[in-house]
């Protein structure tokens, strides 16, 4: 299979995805009931859609191409209230998150469908301990070139992603210590990580080629990386996100997110080299495990940091580019998300008083159905 020509795309158009819990109203575990919501909600209203994912306790919800924070976010508040709305009639209930808190991945089941039973098969238990739930984002791109070097710019970003969407502290009953341990499952995987460094379109061609010529690789869908191209979208696609626990912080990620792309494309502060990938690890370490409060090491100047306080710098060099693009609203909240701390350590709070991990979960499905706007 040769590499697809990639789709012109109009620059920095959006669009998110989200892996969403399946939660049983009764004891709070995951509950295997994709099929039945994906019935419930067939004829749904509106532009987005929704399809099954790996495990049939989860499913993936996907706006429409947007422009702006505001459709943006009133698209996905439309799909939570009408995906809340069916889920009751089920009786379940529906979380945001990286990981549940205490489900155990021996008990999940593959969802019926070709591929997913294929990567069963390949994976084997690690197809179902990939029942955890990300955020990706899409950007639109003009041509692979474009595409290409804005993928490996934005790899000094990575580490933000991973610190404000943080929502994962919690795995088969425990605290990890980690703030997303969500990205420990999908590193499991072959072909995760870091995307080659390659800058055109053809020399990509050139690498899928190879690749596919291994027969390890049969389609783009079998990369796992942080960032990856999707060409028949004309995009590149942000996936090291945790689904966070609101949509409104979904929104402003990626909002974010588009006006970082803005910046690098317009004012080109730096061109992107191999070098750049010294420190990519070891920078994406520390926002898994300590969030915003972990360091981050400039690939250029060598600097090491506060994670936090290079999120308050590029907010502060972005903020023109996100009144342009009528977000800046959504970067707001994500600077005073700053004070208030990621959801993993919201999650944390809930278990401050040594509540059972059921209520927390409980409570999570409570913030995804009204996105209360304060932390307790």
């Amino acid at each position: 299979m040769s590499l697809q020509d990639f789709t012109t795309s109009e620059s920095l158009t959006i669009g998110v995805e989200l892996e969403l819990q399946l939660i049983s109203t009764h004891d709070h575990d995951l509950i295997p009931q994709a099929q039945d919501l994906l019935r419930e909600t067939a004829r749904h209203t509106g532009a987005w859609d929704i399809k099954p994912e790996i495990t049939r306790s989860m499913i993936e919800i996907g706006t429409s191409i947007q422009r702006e924070h505001g459709p943006l976010v009133a698209e996905l508040r439309d799909m939570r209230d009408q995906l809340v709305r069916a889920a009751r009639r089920l009786n379940i209930e529906i979380a945001g998150g990286g990981t549940h808190a205490f489900q155990h991945w021996s008990e999940q089941q593959i969802y019926p469908g070709e591929r997913f039973h294929y990567l069963s098969d390949l994976y084997g238990y690690l197809a179902k301990q990939f029942t955890v739930f990300g955020q990706h984002v899409h950007v639109g791109c003009p041509n692979g070139d474009d595409a290409l070097w804005l993928l490996h710019a934005l790899s000094r970003y990575v580490p933000h992603f991973i610190a404000l969407s943080a929502s994962s502290p919690f795995v088969q009953g425990h605290d990890t210590g980690f703030d997303s341990a969500r990205l420990n499952s999908v590193f499991a995987f072959p072909l995760s990580g870091r995307a080659p460094f390659v800058r055109s379109w053809d020399e990509f061609g050139a690498y899928f080629d190879k690749m596919t010529a291994t027969g390890v690789v049969k389609s783009m869908k079998d990369f796992y990386w942080d960032i990856r191209p999707k060409p028949e979208y004309g995009t590149i696609e942000l996936r090291v996100c945790d689904t966070p626990l609101t949509v409104e912080k979904a929104a402003a990620l990626a909002c974010y997110l588009q006006a970082i792309c803005r910046y690098l494309i317009e004012e080109r502060p730096f061109e992107p080299v191999e070098d750049d990938y010294l420190v990519y690890t070891y920078n994406r370490f520390q926002a898994c495990r300590f969030g915003l409060q972990g360091d981050i090491v400039n690939p250029q100047t060598k600097e090491r940091g506060k994670l936090r306080d290079d999120i308050v710098r590029t907010l502060a060099r972005v903020e023109t580019h996100a009144v342009d693009l009528k977000s800046w609203e959504a970067c707001q909240l994500l600077r005073e998300s700053l004070g208030e701390g990621n959801d993993a350590q919201w999650l944390r709070r809930q278990r401050a008083q040594d509540a059972p991990l059921s209520e927390v979960v409980e409570a999570a499905a409570r913030r995804w159905a009204h996105s209360p706007p304060a932390a307790r």
